[in-house]
């Protein structure tokens, strides 16, 4: 991805994480930007492994934030990969690896009215709200901007049970599958 000497009013800033919602996210927001004429900001955020202040507690720990910021890094150009098949978009842009929460390093990044924050909003259930609350809440919530939450792939949740079964080691149920192949037209 290119940087940009100057900025344009537009941006459209997009958490990456490198999950499948957040690639989703990456694409969708690449359009938007292209179709804005903006700039594309893709920010992947980080932690120390138990939080900032786990970190500070153990004096070993500030000796792997580098290694830590590394790794988030590669994760950020692994995620422009799959989504653009190089680390160069269509668009110019920024990529910005943040040290931080994911919802208030964003916020950080997106603080002009004139951005757009884009963010994944995958399916959540209560118990796994309750142990990681949700980026996407926390972003509408408090941005200064507009903030549009993109929904899973559909393929995303046929990928989930699948795997799901896997692990279980339970049959796949193909049956779907023969009937819809059975119903494609010939030339497809």
């Amino acid at each position: 991805m290119s940087e940009s000497r100057t900025h344009p009013s537009a941006r459209v800033v997009v958490g990456v994480s490198g999950s499948p919602g957040s690639l989703t996210a990456l694409a969708r927001a690449a359009g938007e930007a292209r179709r804005r004429g903006a700039e594309l900001w893709p920010v992947l955020a980080w932690e120390p492994p138990g939080g900032d202040l786990a970190a500070r507690r153990t004096p070993t720990a500030a000796l792997t934030v580098p290694e830590w910021e590394r790794l988030a890094r590669e994760r950020l150009l692994t995620a422009l990969r799959d989504v653009f098949g190089s680390t160069a978009a269509e668009v110019p842009g920024r990529a910005l690896v943040v040290r931080g929460t994911p919802g208030p390093a964003l916020l950080r990044v997106a603080d002009r009215s004139a951005d757009l924050l884009v963010v994944g909003a995958g399916r959540r259930g209560r118990f796994r709200r309750v142990l990681r609350p949700s980026v996407g809440r926390y972003c509408l919530a408090r941005a200064c901007c507009p903030v549009l939450a993109v929904p899973p792939s559909p393929l995303q949740e046929a990928l989930a049970v699948v795997h799901r079964r896997n692990t279980w080691r339970l049959r796949l149920d193909t049956g779907h599958l023969e009937r819809e192949f059975q119903t494609m037209p010939p030339d497809a």
